[in-house]
């Protein structure tokens, strides 16, 4: 016991500065994995998802404003990793910061819960979160571009378009897997492992052979998520949505399969609207599913109490009864 009164804690400059490294890290990994699969459309480099944007938002909902400064670290980093950082990455670096901020600010005042477990909850991400803060980061980033005359003005709303979606789809598709990985425990309380294996095999097996078809057929995807969303809501749907993503995103960039004999520009289109079709059908579902159990279950828990309390008004009355008569007798 003493051992353990001897210790102290760290000093709170020391955890501060070890948990911005920490979140710097992840973002700069995301970003690096984010960047490992680019797209080139009309010359511009785009990147179909940004799970940094995914990362930051989760960080913030989960552990609040001390994350600000990892962020815009990490941000930093991965523009320094692509290029010296000039005038161009302080609005990219700031734009990608206060995006997430603002998404965690709105997030927060309309009481957003990270259990998604309403379906308020994940229309909220998707429309303030996603959508709504991600014009900022797409906004900033663009512009300085323009400005910095690093970007043709031709080419400025299709890169725009192409930025604001990858940053939206990254906080549609990976925040929620983090916010789920986040309040995962081990084993998880399922018993249903054989379906559960069986879904991962059709998954891996199945899309795949759908993506890299010849034919188009990338619809045939969607019930199989249905299946994942339906069975085990976020835990099934968002892998199965990222695993989906991934592999169309890997044959967008080899030009195989349902995105063979197209040009740049469809490709991207193609990619982002399969892309983001596939997250808010994984996350809306979920969350809808995930809220009917919750009301089935509190509503067979208010049966059960209110069945304990009759049974209780009754022992009550049966033991008064009987002592009643004992009286008049």
């Amino acid at each position: 016991m003493a051992a353990v009164v001897g210790i102290r804690a760290w000093p709170r400059p020391v955890v501060l500065v070890c948990e911005t490294l920490l979140v710097a890290a992840c973002y700069l990994a995301a970003g690096r994995l984010g960047l490992s699969q680019q797209l080139v459309a009309d010359g511009a480099i785009v990147t179909p998802i940004w799970p940094p944007s995914g990362v930051a938002v989760a960080c913030l909902l989960l552990f609040g404003p001390r994350c600000v400064p990892g962020i815009a670290l990490g941000a930093l980093l991965v523009v320094a990793s692509l290029t010296v950082p000039g005038p161009s990455a302080v609005g990219v670096v700031a734009g990608n910061t206060a995006a997430p901020v603002c998404a965690w600010l709105m997030l927060r005042a309309v009481g957003f819960r990270v259990s998604l477990s309403r379906l308020r909850d994940g229309l909220t991400l998707v429309f303030l979160g996603a959508l709504t803060a991600m014009l900022i980061s797409s906004g900033a980033g663009v512009g300085m571009l323009v400005v910095t005359d690093k970007l043709a003005t031709d080419n400025v709303w299709l890169v725009w378009l192409a930025w604001w979606v990858g940053d939206a789809m990254g906080v549609v598709i990976v925040t929620p897997l983090l916010l789920l990985l986040h309040r995962a425990r081990w084993p998880p309380p399922s018993g249903r492992w054989g379906e559960a294996l069986g879904l991962t095999v059709v998954v891996c097996a199945l899309v795949p052979l759908v993506v890299y078809s010849p034919i188009s057929a990338l619809f045939l995807v969607y019930p199989i998520l249905v299946w994942a969303a339906l069975r085990f809501q976020l835990a099934g749907g968002m892998p199965c949505a990222l695993f989906a993503s991934v592999m169309a995103t890997v044959a967008a960039r080899q030009e195989a399969g349902s995105f063979g004999g197209l040009s740049d520009i469809e490709t991207m289109m193609k990619l982002q609207a399969f892309n983001g079709t596939l997250g808010l059908t994984a996350l809306l579902l979920s969350a809808v599913i995930t809220e009917q159990l919750n009301t089935r279950r509190s509503v067979e828990r208010a049966c059960q109490e209110l069945v304990e309390a009759l049974q209780h008004l009754n022992a009550g009355g049966t033991g008064n009864t009987g002592t009643s008569g004992q009286d008049a007798r």
